[in-house]
C-alpha cells in the first residue's frame, strides 16, 4: 500500500505539473488571439486578459486526455530512469500491479473533471460568448430554454425585444406560437405581438398570423390592436446564431444536461448532440485510463534497453490518433451516423483492451 501511494503521488504530481504548464501556454496563446480579435474595438489590456482567462478553462478541458497522456509519460520515464520499476519488479511486484495507482488516479481525475471542471468550463464559455457579443454588437443576445419554451432577448440600439416561442422545428429556423414584446431603452414597453409562427429572412422576423397591441400611449391596447396575415420586424439575429446558441452542448454544465435535454425535446429541438455529449462525458474517465495504458505500454521498460525516444514518439502518435478517433466518433454520433452509446463508449473501451493485450504480451507479470 505504501508503494501504491508513492506511485499515485508521483503520477498526481506529474499531472498537476503538466496541467499548469499547458494552462500557462494556453493563456499566452489566447491572449495573443484576443489582442488580434479585439484590436479594432479599442479595448484595454485588462479586458483582453479577462477574455483570455474566460477561454482557458474550455480549451484546457478539451485537451485533458492529452495532458493525462503526457503526465503518464513523465511518470514512467522517470521511474524507468531511476530504476524504481526494476526494484519494484525485483521485490515481486508485477508491471500490471504497478499500473493500478496511476490508473486509479486517472479514473478519479476523470470523474472529478466531469463533476467539477466541466461546469466551470461551461460557465466561463457562456460568459465569454456573452461578453464577446456585448463587445462586438454593443448589446447582449440572451438565449435560454425553460419549461415554458424558448426565450430570446435581442438587444438593439433602439431598445430590447423579448421573444418567447412554445415550440420550434428541429434546426431552430422556424418558431411556433410566438410572442414578441418590445421595450424602449429606458425599459418602457412599446408593443406586444402574438403570432402563429415566425422565421428569420433577410434580417427580418417574418411573422404569420400576427396580432399587434400597442402598449405606449394607448388607453385601451385591445381596442387599438391590429391583425396581420404577415408582419415583419427588423432583427440582428440569424438562424445560425439561434442554432449555435441552442446547439452547443459544451456550454451546458454536466449536472444540467439531463434536464436541458428534456426541455429541448419538449420545445421541438433535436437533442441528439446533447445526448451524445452526455454519454461522451460519462465515458471520459475511461478515456483517461486508455491514455494511461497507451503510455505505459511503451515506457515501462528500462531506459538502458534503448529506443526510448522512438517508443515515446510511437506512444504520442497513438495517443493523438485515439484522440482524433474519439472526436470523429463523437461527430458521427451527433450526426446520427453511429448509435450514441457505440460512438461514446467503443473507442475508449477498445483502446483499453488493446493496450492491456499489449502490456500482457510485453510483460511477464
Amino acid at each position: 500500500m505504501r508503494l501504491d501511494l508513492y506511485f499515485a503521488r508521483r503520477f498526481l504530481r506529474a499531472l498537476l505539473m503538466v496541467l499548469a504548464m499547458f494552462a500557462g501556454l494556453i493563456l499566452m496563446v489566447e491572449s495573443l488571439d484576443q489582442l488580434r480579435d479585439l484590436a479594432d474595438l479599442n479595448v484595454g489590456g485588462t479586458a483582453v486578459l479577462h477574455m483570455a482567462l474566460l477561454r482557458v478553462p474550455r480549451t484546457l478541458y478539451e485537451i485533458l486526455s492529452i495532458i493525462v497522456m503526457i503526465a503518464t509519460l513523465v511518470l514512467f520515464l522517470g521511474l524507468a530512469r531511476s530504476s524504481e520499476l526494476v526494484v519494484a519488479r525485483a521485490a515481486g511486484r508485477s508491471a500490471m500491479r504497478s499500473l493500478v495507482p496511476p490508473i486509479t488516479v486517472a479514473f478519479l481525475f476523470g470523474a472529478l473533471s466531469v463533476a467539477v471542471f466541466n461546469p466551470i468550463a461551461a460557465t466561463t464559455e457562456r460568459a465569454y460568448e456573452r461578453q464577446q457579443t456585448v463587445m462586438s454588437k454593443g448589446e447582449a443576445q440572451v438565449f435560454s430554454v425553460s419549461d415554458e419554451g424558448l426565450w430570446l432577448r435581442e438587444g438593439t440600439p433602439s431598445g430590447q425585444m423579448v421573444v418567447r416561442a412554445t415550440r420550434s422545428n428541429l434546426d431552430g429556423s422556424q418558431l411556433q406560437d410566438v410572442s414578441f414584446v418590445g421595450f424602449a431603452p429606458d425599459g418602457t414597453p412599446l408593443y406586444r405581438i402574438e403570432a402563429q409562427s415566425a422565421e428569420i429572412e433577410n434580417g427580418q422576423w417574418l411573422l404569420t398570423g400576427a396580432k399587434r397591441w400597442p402598449l405606449e400611449g394607448a388607453a385601451n391596447p385591445e381596442a387599438a390592436a391590429t391583425v396581420h396575415d404577415q408582419l415583419t420586424l427588423t432583427t440582428s439575429l440569424t438562424p445560425e446564431e439561434i442554432r449555435d446558441r441552442f446547439g452547443a452542448p459544451e456550454s451546458v454544465p454536466f449536472w444540467e444536461l439531463t434536464s436541458y435535454i428534456d426541455k429541448l425535446e419538449v420545445a421541438g429541438f433535436s437533442a441528439r448532440s446533447y445526448r451524445m455529449w452526455l454519454q461522451s462525458e460519462l465515458a471520459l474517465p475511461f478515456t483517461f485510463v486508455a491514455m494511461v495504458l497507451i503510455a505505459a505500454g511503451f515506457t515501462m521498460r528500462h531506459t538502458r534497453l534503448g529506443n526510448t525516444s522512438s517508443r515515446v514518439v510511437i506512444a504520442l502518435l497513438l495517443a493523438f490518433g485515439f484522440y482524433f478517433l474519439r472526436s470523429f466518433a463523437i461527430v458521427m454520433g451527433q450526426n446520427g451516423l453511429l448509435p450514441i452509446s457505440l460512438a461514446a463508449w467503443a473507442p475508449p473501451l477498445a483502446v483499453i483492451f488493446a493496450s492491456l493485450a499489449l502490456l500482457l504480451h510485453l510483460e511477464d507479470g
